[in-house]
């Protein structure tokens, strides 16, 4: 096993900084995952099918994670593909914006535009925050990892919130111009705004000097780096990092499971108005906010002990989502007077908790294993985020269409998805719990390996 690289100690003004580098990205995403997506069904009077098969195309195409993470191991230093990648990620948004403002005179010009734009989206989207995510495992201390992942998530989501609220002001009276002209200025903004951020964080030429202090030089040969697939399958090859792979999916996927049916499920249900069930979304982002503040501060308040274990809140936060949900299933079949706020209210503690376990769990993993392969390892974890997520909201939809159609009742519709999300949860809990233990059987066998060795020589 080795160690995280040959820096360390990254201060908190440095991981706010490489958090405003996460803003960037997620004002970007908002304004095509979200807003221009709103533009194409109302304004434009498109099918919802256009814009979802388009995000969809964005988490495909996030695939290429792997890729980029192997490629800045290669070179050692992520600032080059952080930079670059939001350069693409800041060219797809203006695009998606000319894209859709086209749809209105050329409509199959306009979606033909649209793909080649939201695929440079998803291409931007996996060489930055893959890369991102790869520094700051390398750079944050363990017992700063609960409070630096709980950060970089924040403000990934202050991005949404400034952006949504800032892009929809100016966009007041609509018009495609006016799309084209607030997208590009949001873009260049971002690109920008990363540039600053990531100035001088890490080592090497061209003006980006080190923030931290270099650790101490390794002695012995350098890894070899090896192709693409041969680093590919030495990290799958890995125990702990396959078995993350495959927490990190059916994690997400029930995690994302949720976010297109929680509003239909409130006004179906519980007969709430749009304003209401929006309502209801805060209510849930406010429990995410508040478990995930939780963790960052027993995580490093208690760092070393059980309650202040990363991968115990993964496991814990997984159990707790699950519980939840089976509350909101029951819900379902009770409805009114069923306190509807707070069953919303725990189960995004629930999911702040976990998001924040697994997030840290990530970073303290991302170094264990054969050297130079930290990248590797969070672009195959990203990937399998990605493809979770675009899989998790179309899963959702289509299970409460087809519980609907099968069974004849909404209500029971809505227990059958959240009941499915619970046993996922339990499945990740689960899966979980054995990544630690083959890591520990793995590091077991090393030891007796090696004491055959010394006993043989």
């Amino acid at each position: 096993m080795m160690s995280n690289g040959a820096q360390s100690g990254l201060g908190w003004l440095g991981i706010f900084r490489l958090g405003l580098v996460q803003t960037a990205l997620g004002s970007i995403v908002v304004l095509t995952t979200a807003t221009i997506n709103r533009v194409m069904v109302v304004e434009l009077a498109l099918p919802a099918m256009l814009p979802g098969l388009l995000v969809g195309l964005h988490y495909g195409v996030q695939i290429s994670r792997p890729r980029f993470g192997h490629g800045s191991d290669l070179g050692g230093r992520r600032t080059p593909w952080i930079v670059g990648g939001m350069a693409v990620l800041a060219l797809g948004g203006i695009s998606a914006a000319l894209a859709t403002a086209w749809m209105a005179s050329n409509m199959a010009a306009g979606i033909v535009f649209s793909v080649v734009a939201f695929v440079l989206v998803g291409l931007g989207v996996g060489a930055s925050g893959t890369t991102l995510l790869a520094l700051l495992a390398k750079l944050v201390e363990p017992r700063r990892r609960a409070a630096a992942a709980t950060l970089v998530w924040l403000m990934m989501i202050l991005g949404f919130a400034v952006t949504a609220g800032g892009a929809g002001y100016f966009l007041d009276p609509f018009s495609p111009a006016r799309l084209i002209t607030v997208t590009t200025t949001v873009c260049l903004v971002a690109f920008a705004l990363t540039l600053l951020a990531i100035y001088r964080i890490e080592g090497g030429d061209g003006g980006f000097a080190p923030l931290v202090k270099p650790g101490p030089a390794k002695s012995g040969p350098a890894p070899s780096h090896g192709g693409f697939r041969e680093a590919l399958a030495q990290v799958w090859a890995e125990p702990a990092a396959r078995g993350f792979a495959v927490f990190v999916f059916v994690s997400m996927l029930a995690y994302s499971a949720q976010d297109l049916i929680l509003e239909p499920f409130a006004g179906i249900v519980f007969g709430m108005t749009p304003g209401q069930s929006t309502q209801l979304s805060g209510v849930h982002s406010s429990g995410v906010l508040a478990g995930m503040l939780m963790v960052a501060l027993l995580g490093s308040r208690f760092s070393g002990r059980l309650i202040g274990s990363l991968r115990f809140w993964m496991i814990a936060g997984c159990f707790a989502s699950a519980a939840t949900l089976v509350v909101l299933a029951a819900a379902s079949v009770s409805g009114p007077p069923w306190p509807l706020n707070s069953s919303v209210f725990a189960l995004g503690f629930a999911n702040g908790a976990f998001a924040v376990g697994a997030i840290g769990s990530m970073m303290a993993m991302a170094g264990r294993g054969r050297e130079a392969r930290e990248g590797t390892r969070m672009g195959l974890w990203g990937a399998s985020q990605a493809i979770a997520f675009g899989l998790g909201g179309f899963m959702g939809t289509a299970v409460v269409d087809l519980s609907r159609l099968l069974i004849g009742s909404p209500v029971f519709a809505f227990a059958t998805v959240f009941t499915m999300q619970a046993l996922l949860f339990v499945s990740a809990a689960i899966l979980g719990m054995r990544i630690g233990r083959h890591d520990a059987q793995h590091r077991e066998h090393q030891l007796a390996f090696a004491e055959e060795v010394l006993q043989g020589g």
